[in-house]
């Protein structure tokens, strides 16, 4: 076999990302002259315990948001020390740049930095094999027996800082059901977007979208919102519960204030205890197929007292509660505190890190959903991704926006390449 190329140089820029606040691109070069160029998304809605993004905080430029630090960091800091390994090696450059930041929560290079360093890794070791970015991370790490594409949960009612500001939970989805391929699935859910949109102008709502593509209406209450979701669905061909289901994306860090939630659907504040009942009877309602992040982050107890209860009939997904962190994650096996994970790359940091957690996740039997960003970039590792860890779901965004479709398009493509390929076979 020939011998692999090796690493010439990596270089990075200041790019922006769909919200117009700065982000990383960089570009990798082999020495056999091939390239690739990726970036990093940013989030609004974080977690505490995820890594942290390094920012320029200099306020004459864009607010204090721009990364130029973090492009230094990578320019001067890391380039010097790729220079002559093999892109396949992921995890020795992962250590590498995990010992060049020296901090738990990536805080001196920046997660932004680190993060696009090992995705342009990962994209150059595909390229050394010829391969696509999925069937390479599948060869490599042996997650899933076979190849398959993600379900798609559409983020179809942006609430909380992805909305505007009217609906306290951040995200409503809408989830087909995991028997169609996925090309059905995404035209179920791009069918349904359309319905509740002309829903929303029916009844005199605004139907302008949030930050992830998902419709941000002035509707009064949460409620209402699954509400206008289920009417939709019944002006569609499809069944609900059958054909498609409902999720729910709390974020209950932005609801918890003196050991209380807060939310618009009613005048007093919920205790602990209260919350849970509230989500037994809207699960009684609405029948929700995922709930992501309903109470603080920090609380162990009453999460795992929530997922008791809803055993075998509510997927309860940890993101703020695990942000992508493996220490985090084998607490919540422990203690049984919820029974599928988010995975997102930029809270971990390389994606060494973030394929360790999957592994430990698929382990304990967790359900795998791998998600966006709200500050995405056109890039469409992501989606890659999701594919070759062998994720069950992937949360996109809506079916809307160029940042948020490029990763739908990319999944399309995909599941055509294994299909003729395994027909070829």
């Amino acid at each position: 076999m020939p011998n692999l190329p090796t690493i010439h140089t990596i270089k990075a820029r200041e790019i922006l990302d769909c919200r117009g606040v700065p982000t990383i691109e960089a570009t990798l070069w082999l020495n056999n002259g091939i390239s690739i160029t990726t970036s990093v998304p940013t989030g609004a809605s974080t977690g505490k315990h995820e890594a942290i993004e390094l920012r320029d905080k200099d306020g004459t430029r864009f607010n204090g948001m721009g990364v130029l630090k973090a492009v230094a960091n990578i320019n001067t800091v890391i380039a010097p020390k790729l220079h002559g390994l093999d892109p396949t090696n992921q995890a020795t450059i992962d250590n590498l740049l995990n010992e060049l930041d020296g901090t738990e929560n990536k805080s001196k290079l920046g997660v932004n930095a680190i993060l696009a360093v090992s995705q342009a890794v990962c994209k150059a070791g595909a390229a050394a094999y010829g391969i696509p970015v999925y069937r390479y991370l599948s060869l490599k790490y042996r997650l899933s027996e076979n190849l398959t594409i993600p379900t798609p949960a559409f983020n179809v009612i942006n609430g909380g800082k992805h909305g505007a500001g009217n609906l306290n939970f951040q995200e409503f989805l809408i989830i087909p059901s995991s028997r169609f391929h996925f090309h059905q699935g995404l035209q179920i859910g791009i069918e349904i977007f359309k319905a509740l949109e002309d829903t929303l102008i029916s009844k005199n709502a605004i139907h302008s979208t949030g930050v992830e593509g998902g419709f941000a209406p002035n509707l009064f209450t949460n409620l209402d919102a699954l509400e206008v979701m289920m009417l939709a669905i019944k002006n569609t061909r499809y069944q609900f519960g059958h054909d498609v289901f409902l999720g729910l994306d709390v974020a209950a860090n932005t609801l918890f204030k003196n050991n209380k939630y807060s939310i618009k659907d009613r005048s007093q504040a919920f205790s602990n205890k209260e919350f849970i009942e509230y989500y037994k009877d809207l699960n009684d309602e609405y029948h929700i197929f995922s709930l992501e992040d309903p109470l603080f982050e920090d609380d162990w107890t009453s999460w795992a007292t929530l997922t008791k209860e809803f055993q075998g009939k509510v997927v309860i997904v940890g993101d703020d509660h695990l942000t992508t962190n493996k220490k985090r994650l084998q607490k919540a096996i422990d203690l049984k505190s919820c029974n599928a994970i988010l995975i997102k790359p930029n809270e971990a940091g390389t994606i060494t890190e973030v394929i360790d957690v999957v592994k430990t996740a698929k382990d304990a039997n967790f359900s795998i959903q791998v998600s966006n960003r709200s500050g995405e970039t056109n890039d469409y590792f992501i989606a890659d991704f999701a594919v070759g860890i062998g994720a069950e779901y992937a949360k996109f965004g809506a079916p809307s926006r160029g940042e948020r479709i490029v990763k739908y398009n990319r999944l399309l493509q995909i599941e055509e390449d294994i299909n003729v390929t395994e027909a070829a076979a």
